[in-house]
């Protein structure tokens, strides 16, 4: 397997990895104003994420270094294309981190409550803008012969693209739910279970439609791809077992469907990184906008070295903070 080849599944995985832990964080951000009902369950809510929000984040600032170095083409091409989506994609995770630094800032209910809201709507618009920047890939962009994006930013809004982000920000509603089932206590928690076995059905439908969009308008077709399988009874099992006591067997399925939907968009998409929707023989693919060899190796023997301790902290900060949190006695 040559070099290009491996980087790009390394960007695929880093992918996923933003996905699955930031997906939780995105949804317990959105869920946390419904599962809550005062200010004191609220911030339980959100101190299941505490500990982990900000370094989550990181996974997508190193996917796009990744694809930076490794990519050069690719990085400038999807970049210039979605500029503007993503400045609205940083100003969504802005107000997320500031939200959460400041809502306790003042002893005032509209305060918290706007600092709340800021926390949801980022949450919502950060997975729903990203999944239409990434369905964008599948579908194709107008790009021409020079790999220069020649569109307007409608041109982003496809109706594909924006299917994808919906997808993407209900898998993380449902992500969210069960993880907050799995993180809480008491009423917060039966309302989590509850909200995740509401939210499981409508991502299953809508999960459902976007496969079956990817097959039809993408695929040209062909038979479901085993991923495209995995992810729907990820969202099943999640859904169902959201009714029982198994809280991380709950999570852990969530957290498959998500990874399964981010993977499948890797894999229909190799060997191209993006697609021209005016020729495709203006296509970016793994091997025409690649970076040159030896940057590649060094890159490699970098994250073979890197790469195992970042994991191997996460998982040590996931055990440290694996405790329920649960709300004040009232």
């Amino acid at each position: 397997m040559q070099l290009h080849t491996i980087w790009f599944l390394i960007i695929a995985v880093f992918w996923v990895g933003f996905f699955v832990l930031e997906g939780f964080d995105f949804g317990v951000g959105v869920l946390h104003r419904v599962i809550g009902r005062d200010d004191a369950e609220r911030r339980v809510a959100i101190n299941t994420i505490g500990p982990w929000w900000d370094g989550n984040e990181v996974w997508l600032i190193v996917a796009g270094a990744a694809m930076f170095a490794a990519f050069p083409g690719w990085y400038a091409t999807m970049f210039s294309a979605l500029y503007l989506a993503l400045v609205l994609v940083l100003l969504a995770l802005f107000a997320r981190g500031v939200s959460f630094e400041y809502r306790g800032k003042r002893e005032s209910a509209r305060w918290r409550a706007g600092w709340s809201w800021a926390l949801a709507i980022g949450s919502a618009l950060t997975p729903l803008l990203i999944g239409v920047g990434l369905g964008d890939l599948l579908h194709g962009l107008p790009i021409n012969a020079q790999h220069n994006f020649t569109g307007t930013f409608f041109d982003l809004l496809t109706g594909y693209g924006l299917m994808t982000g919906v997808t993407l920000l209900t898998l993380c509603l449902l992500h969210g739910a069960t993880f907050l089932a799995l993180r809480t206590t008491g009423e917060i928690r039966d309302r989590a279970r509850a909200a995740g076995r509401r939210i499981g059905v409508v991502a299953f439908v809508v999960n459902l439609a976007w496969v079956v969009w990817t097959l039809v308008v993408i695929g040209g077709g062909t038979l479901p791809e085993p991923t495209q399988i995995f992810g729907l009874f990820g969202v099943i099992f999640a859904t169902a077992l959201a009714r029982t006591g198994y809280d991380g067997w709950a999570f852990a399925a969530s957290a498959f469907a998500i990874a399964a939907a981010i993977g499948q968009m890797f894999i229909s998409l190799f060997p191209n990184v993006m697609v021209s929707s005016t020729n495709h023989a203006f296509d970016l693919t793994v091997n025409n906008v690649a970076a040159g060899h030896y940057p590649l190796v060094v890159m490699t023997v970098v994250a073979l070295l890197v790469l195992p301790f970042v994991l191997l902290y996460q998982g040590w900060s996931f055990h440290v903070f694996r405790q329920r949190v649960s709300a004040p006695p009232s």
